[in-house]
């Protein structure tokens, strides 16, 4: 949980999809969302989110509901004001994305083309509001691998020293 309205977090697959300079489409999963000096809805590296969301300079509260639709409230409104609607990408083979910089990643013909459509609709999780995901690496489990492969290396270590003194007591 944060307190920061811009934060999403998706709770099952999908990417949101941002727009680099180049003119090129990138994928992320970071949620960590603000606004630029223009109101648009930017990521943590500074590229718009795509499609291009814009808050008005005098929206007093921005809500984003889990099928990624954003709403303000504006002053004399009573009612919330739609201003765009953040849209996830799905892959078939998301392992086949490729790394473009820090937390970017791009369709390759591995992973397929993408799917965008709405959050919460066929394979596309759901946007939760004011959240941020957390690592996906459990460091206790790493750090027990770690051990287990250090120790199966220094156990084949030794067979092998083993059998070189043993070939050397022979010769």
């Amino acid at each position: 949980q944060t307190s920061n309205s811009l934060d999403v977090a998706i709770n099952g697959q999908g990417f949101l999809q941002v727009s680099m300079p180049d003119g090129t489409t990138s994928y992320t999963r970071d949620g960590s969302l603000h606004l630029d000096a223009q109101g648009q809805i930017v990521t943590s590296n500074g590229f718009a989110v795509s499609p291009a969301i814009t808050i008005p300079s005098n929206a007093t509260k921005i809500n984003i509901g889990q099928d990624g639709i954003v709403t303000v409230n504006v002053p004399g409104q009573a009612a919330p004001t739609q201003v765009g609607q953040l849209q996830l990408a799905t892959f078939a083979n998301p392992g086949g994305l490729l790394q473009v910089t820090q937390n970017l990643v791009a369709e390759s013909a591995n992973s397929g083309i993408p799917q965008v459509g709405v959050a919460g609709t066929g394979a596309r999780g759901q946007i939760n509001n004011a959240q941020l995901e957390l690592s996906n690496v459990d460091l206790s489990v790493q750090f027990t691998d770690m051990i287990r492969a250090e120790r199966g290396f220094q156990a084949n270590s030794r067979i092998i020293t083993t059998s070189d003194e043993m070939l050397q007591d022979l010769v």
